[in-house]
């Protein structure tokens, strides 16, 4: 397994419509750096992964298990396992979502 890494080496992958990600994965999480554009919604779904979303740049309004909040830099929420979630970004953003256990999906 690698132990350093450069994003800018790493493809990016457009998962959803306008959220397009950088994935570093290690034995136990998964990092996933987003690029999202304003305006792009990410529909509600839910997984068995825990899930950390910081937001880096712009604001991004998140709803968890019903409650919706904006997001701005220095902004974090914890996702707990299998709560449903959606969001939409209201200005182009920049977000970092930490997920454990690996997102084997995201491989």
């Amino acid at each position: 397994m690698d132990l350093f890494h450069s994003l800018q080496d790493i493809e990016k992958k457009e998962i959803f419509p306008g959220y397009t990600v950088r994935f570093i994965h290690s034995e136990r999480m998964t990092l996933a750096y987003w690029t999202i554009r304003e305006g792009a919604a990410l529909p509600e779904h839910s997984h068995p992964h825990e899930q950390v979303c910081n937001v880096f740049e712009g604001r991004f309004q998140l709803t968890i298990d019903g409650e919706t909040k904006v997001m701005e830099a220095g902004s974090v929420a914890v996702i707990p396992s299998e709560s449903k979630h959606s969001a939409i970004a209201l200005t182009d953003c920049r977000v970092m979502d930490v997920f454990q256990p690996v997102r084997e999906d995201y491989l």
